[in-house]
């Protein structure tokens, strides 16, 4: 919390955001006084606010999936949405996890008391497109085990998310798409998550300001009809999976039909996910495994649970005033 009054009343605060055009004035006041360390850094941040930079790039952090997430100026905001996508991945990793913890009680139990059982691999989980990092920070708070790399093309990503997955012990280079992965990686990635651009390039001017101004074009901008980056990511995919190994892609519901057409395309097999409440759609790719699990194995695993898998730290009335604002952005249809 701020450890000064504020220099004016609330309200006037609030009654200057509103004018600018911030719908949630009222919640973003109270982030702006609690975030600022003096009177004049608090004039300065509204100032800010009042000129259109996003709320995130002000605070210096947005909350996703109950983390705190480094976001620098220029750097593309982890939305919402997004969320959808990590419990899916989430999800999809629990499920193959307990899959080999299956097996492992099954060698355990073959090998005998002078044997000595395989020990469970982490999940290797790639995250492409990662801007922030947030959707892999994300991912390694919510399982066990994991080994992380992320990629991003923008330089200023690429620090922002070096800082944001250094507890996880994740690798994050600069680079396109694959390129700069360690090929040793090919053919052992469980979860390949891709929060790529996928507004079409005609529809990038109509973004709202916070976007279309203060973050990278490069993490907005799908090309003509916003596949092309996905294109790219799915065509490329398959030989960097795991047999049995998932792809999973944001993109619009619009855009569902012809992804999940991708998908097939390069020989994956595809299922889409929707989220009504957060206006979320996520294609996931499969790619076969080599011989289907032994019907033991799989005993209660047909379904992949939904529930959300992300923490829910609390950071005090700071964060809980955050979440409250998030939540009123939660139909916010921005890229």
């Amino acid at each position: 919390m701020s450890a000064f009054p504020s220099p004016r009343p609330r309200s006037v605060i609030v009654a200057r955001l509103r004018a600018a055009g911030c719908v949630f004035a009222d919640a973003e006041a109270r982030l702006l006084i609690a975030a600022a360390r003096t009177p004049a850094d608090l004039a300065a941040m509204v100032d800010r606010r009042v000129a259109g930079m996003p709320l995130e790039h002000i605070l210096g952090w947005a909350e996703f999936c109950g983390l705190r997430i480094a976001v620098d100026p220029g750097v593309f905001v982890p939305r919402r949405r997004t969320e959808f996508l990590v419990r899916q991945a989430a999800a999809l990793a629990r499920q193959a996890a307990a899959l080999a913890r299956q097996a492992a009680a099954l060698a355990r139990q073959a090998a005998g008391p002078a044997g000595q059982a395989p020990v469970r691999p982490r999940t290797v989980v790639v995250d492409l497109c990662c801007g922030s990092g947030a959707v892999g920070a994300a991912l390694a708070a919510a399982l066990d085990r994991v080994e992380l790399y992320a990629v991003d093309v923008d330089p200023a990503a690429v620090r922002c998310a070096r800082r944001n997955v250094a507890a996880a012990g994740g690798q994050v280079y600069e680079g396109d798409l694959y390129r700069p992965l360690p090929a040793a990686l090919r053919g052992h990635v469980d979860i390949l998550v891709a929060n790529a651009p996928y507004v079409p390039t005609d529809a990038v001017g109509l973004l709202p300001p916070e976007a279309r101004v203060h973050e990278p074009r490069v993490a907005l901008d799908g090309g003509a009809d916003g596949l092309d980056v996905l294109r790219r990511v799915t065509a490329a995919a398959p030989p960097w999976l795991a047999p049995g190994g998932h792809l999973l892609v944001e993109t619009s519901e619009g855009q569902a039909p012809q992804t999940v057409e991708t998908v097939a395309r390069n020989g994956l097999i595809p299922r889409v996910a929707r989220s009504d409440e957060l206006n979320a759609t996520v294609v996931i790719a499969t790619r076969p495994a080599l011989q289907r699990a032994s019907p033991a194995l799989s005993l209660g695993l047909s379904g992949v649970d939904d529930r959300t898998h992300c923490r829910s730290d609390e950071f005090g009335p700071l964060g809980r005033s955050y979440r409250m604002w998030t939540q009123l952005r939660r139909a916010d249809c921005t890229q």
